[in-house]
């Protein structure tokens, strides 16, 4: 039964994640342990091709591998007939081993090798997103030498800089992504892509950013990369299939964001869209969008059992569990927050505040800091919400702790999608020196 928006619980209170027992997932895959509500991922993404229907656009949902990338992710994904994109060789062959549709893939990534790009163009995914001018010629090198062509787009920085956290924006001319447009770069670039019969240039992409709670960011870069287009059309009769404004829908992680509906980024999106277009007399282009956190974020889950406590008098008690800053290093990088819950009662009512602190050996390995939460004991499991985009992805063996497993729930039934790495898997690419 839902105690809230946020979480369920079943007939024993316990916190449920695809109407499993949260519990039960610890008993039978141990911790830390990262789950996944399919369910949710589902209607996530239906939710945003609904709202593009209804926009009656032509449009293209393109999932962000980033935020999270596995077999059966992208399983999910071909199963909702959606789009992805990759940012690089690993996420691209995962999604080849998925049996991914290449031609729904788009591939980018602010330095490609030319090994990545070779991977890319035999396998021909959809479209290659060029971030910068050697990319340009290393295509064409590409290209050349595979006697080949491909789609691309080029990756625009329209001088926008979202409402985020520093390291989440990335649409502002002082940036390492794409090509700037004040400066000329943008132009230039233009240029030579038209000189490659080798390939066809299908659009412009832009990205402002992560983690936003409003869409005034996304009017002005539609407005800024409509401009461009009506500059090119002009110029060089250029109008472009498609318009790929990226990412970035902020999700809840405290009761602090103030979420907006999926279908309301959507809206103002093709309503700022459609108003350039009849200003400037062009052809309303396909909208392209790539969700990542949006689609999977708080669709995640991370267990773990609490462990030692320290308390100091006049202080707030640390209470350590058996993961942090390798399976989720966002609060340590830049300060993110999140909530968390006893598994077993999540409706219990808080009698405390504790630093929630995790195993590694370092001062900053905070999962959350100040959480309000009923007195706890070794053993107990502590859930962690909406840490579904970012913290496996992000995730390292820093003190050779071994990443955990990821279980996918839905419908009652679990399933162990990615196996928790052992102790023998951390040496297993370490060899040893041969002394002289």
């Amino acid at each position: 039964m839902p105690v809230n928006d946020y979480y369920h619980t079943n007939a024993q209170g316990h916190l449920t994640i695809g109407g499993v027992d949260a519990l039960a997932l610890t008993q039978k895959y141990q911790t830390p342990l990262v789950v996944y509500d399919v369910a949710q991922i589902r209607q996530q993404f239906q939710a945003l091709q609904h709202a593009f229907e209804q926009q009656q656009l032509d449009y293209e949902i393109s999932y962000a591998s980033k935020a999270f990338a596995s077999v059966a992710m992208y399983q999910v994904i071909k199963q909702l007939h959606g789009h992805i994109d990759v940012v690089s060789g690993g996420e691209l062959y995962t999604a080849l081993k998925a049996c991914f549709p290449c031609q729904k893939i788009s591939f980018h990534g602010n330095n490609k090798t030319k090994a990545e790009l070779l991977l890319a163009v035999k396998n021909r995914v959809g479209v290659i997103i060029l971030d910068n001018f050697y990319e340009i010629e290393l295509l064409k090198q590409v290209l050349a030498e595979t006697g080949s062509q491909v789609q691309v787009m080029l990756r625009i920085t329209p001088g926008v800089s979202a409402h985020t956290h520093e390291y989440d924006q990335t649409g502002q001319e002082d940036s390492k992504f794409g090509f700037d447009v004040k400066s000329g770069q943008a132009e230039q670039a233009f240029l030579q892509v038209q000189t490659s019969e080798q390939m066809e240039l299908i659009g412009l992409h832009a990205h402002i950013g992560s983690q936003i709670l409003e869409t005034t960011g996304f009017e002005l870069e539609v407005e800024k990369l409509m401009r461009l287009i009506h500059e090119w059309a002009q110029k060089y009769g250029y109008q472009p299939q498609v318009l790929n404004l990226g990412g970035g829908f902020g999700i809840r992680y405290t009761a602090a964001d103030k979420v907006l509906p999926l279908e309301t980024y959507v809206s103002q999106i093709a309503t700022a869209v459609r108003k350039w277009a009849k200003k400037y007399g062009l052809a309303v282009p396909a909208i392209w969008v790539e969700p990542g956190r949006s689609i999977v974020g708080a669709a995640g889950y991370s267990l773990y059992t609490v462990g030692s406590r320290k308390d100091v008098p006049g202080l707030l008690p640390y209470v350590a569990v058996d993961g942090g800053m390798g399976d989720n290093i966002r609060p340590a990088l830049y300060q993110a927050e999140y909530e968390a819950l006893l598994a077993r009662d999540p409706a219990a009512k808080s009698s405390e505040t504790v630093h929630l602190a995790g195993r590694y050996c370092e001062s900053g390995d905070l999962l959350i800091k100040k959480l309000p939460l009923p007195v706890t004991k070794p053993g107990d499991v502590i859930a962690m919400l909406s840490t579904g985009a970012y913290g496996y992805s992000m995730a390292s063996n820093y003190n050779r702790v071994p990443r955990p497993a990821v279980v996918f729930a839905e419908d009652g039934q679990a399933q162990e999608v990615v196996t928790r790495e052992t102790y023998e898997d951390l040496v297993s690419h370490d060899r040893f020196y041969q002394e002289k």
